[in-house]
């Protein structure tokens, strides 16, 4: 079943213009089983073994447009990375949203999911980018799409960022994705681990992640932050209750910090709801940048970050600094740096 969800509704037998200005290249690829359009960009002078970030839009919104609004080829141009951006077609989703809720397109070997996946294989095989540092991000219906990625093909993905997104398994129908949206289904961190565990044959290594979350988001209640948070922290053998709690001070505010780490000063991070700008003097600024909001999902408030697991496979190895932050009218980006990061060869 397909979501026909909030707002007008776009022609779906009507090709969307690529906006102006775009770097994005539109191509072909195959098998496609769902059905999705391929952008990619290869910034100039890229370098063999390059890493790959994939972005995944909002609904109402293309390739292009977010990537406009959230700068990645920016990005990838100053750091020297692929990006690879799946765009929906309105023929799939009157409302151009990712179907994260639709069975067939969240299991692997099928539909959207698969289509994705295929994606990122011609994108590291055609262009000699390396295979072990592809990272994956989405925004809202993208975040929720984010999670289906990285929980049936984990084998792909080193890390990956879930903006305003939903767990893996929180819909299967269209009546599921409204729920959902409205307050996050009530699972233990074991439960909601197990969806993933049983969305693949997989046993390795699994991403990192990060989450963020406007906490005055009246689209997708951050309490679906909590539950992926429980999910992946159960994926990677943390107790929820094993997590230290310290604070990022700020000139006008504060936010609370919950992770896990082997060393107290390198945190993951989860910020709590703040009414206003945080800025961690702590942290340096390279690692943040902020952008516009393209406005696919209301995400005022204070973002919610949870970082992954770091360098290490173990859970008690150090784990990578998280910062938070947030606009009335912005969203943040962790900007990873350290050991094989985006622009090293």
């Amino acid at each position: 079943m397909r979501f026909d969800g909030f707002g007008a509704k776009p022609d779906p037998l009507k090709s969307r213009p690529v906006p102006s200005g775009t770097v994005l290249e539109d191509v072909d690829f195959i098998p496609n089983p769902g059905n999705l359009r391929m952008f990619q960009y290869l910034p100039p002078g890229l370098k063999p073994g390059a890493a790959l970030v994939v972005t995944l839009h909002g609904c109402g919104q293309t390739a292009a447009g977010y990537d406009l609004g959230a700068g990645w080829c920016q990005l990838a141009q100053q750091w020297g990375f692929a990006v690879l951006a799946p765009e929906q077609k309105a023929v799939n989703n009157p409302h151009t949203c990712f179907d994260w809720f639709n069975p067939e397109d969240i299991t692997r070997g099928s539909g959207e999911a698969d289509s994705i996946a295929g994606m990122v294989r011609t994108m590291v095989d055609t262009h000699g980018l390396d295979g072990g540092r592809v990272f994956i991000t989405g925004l809202s219906a993208g975040g929720a799409m984010t999670s289906v990625m990285l929980a049936t093909y984990p084998e792909l993905f080193a890390g990956g960022a879930i903006i305003a997104g939903l767990p893996f398994g929180a819909a299967q129908d269209v009546r599921d994705a409204l729920e959902s949206m409205r307050s996050a289904p009530l699972h233990t961190p074991a439960q909601w681990g197990d969806m993933v565990r049983a969305a693949s044959d997989y046993h390795g290594r699994r991403p990192k992640i990060s989450v963020w979350h406007g906490a005055l988001d009246t689209t997708v209640n951050i309490n679906n932050a909590q539950a992926i948070v429980a999910q992946w922290a159960d994926l990677h053998g943390l107790s929820l209750t094993a997590a230290g709690r310290s604070w990022l001070m700020a000139p006008s505010a504060s936010a609370g910090a919950t992770g896990w780490s082997s060393t107290p000063s390198r945190p993951w991070a989860m910020a709590r709801p703040s009414p206003h700008p945080i800025w961690a003097s702590r942290v340096p600024s390279s690692w943040r940048r902020v952008f516009p909001r393209p406005g696919a999902s209301r995400n005022s408030g204070a973002q919610t970050l949870l970082a992954g697991d770091g360098d290490r496979a173990d859970a008690g190895g150090t784990c990578r600094r998280g910062v938070a932050g947030n606009r009335d009218d912005g969203f943040a980006e962790e900007k990873r740096r350290g050991r094989k990061g985006f622009g090293e060869g």
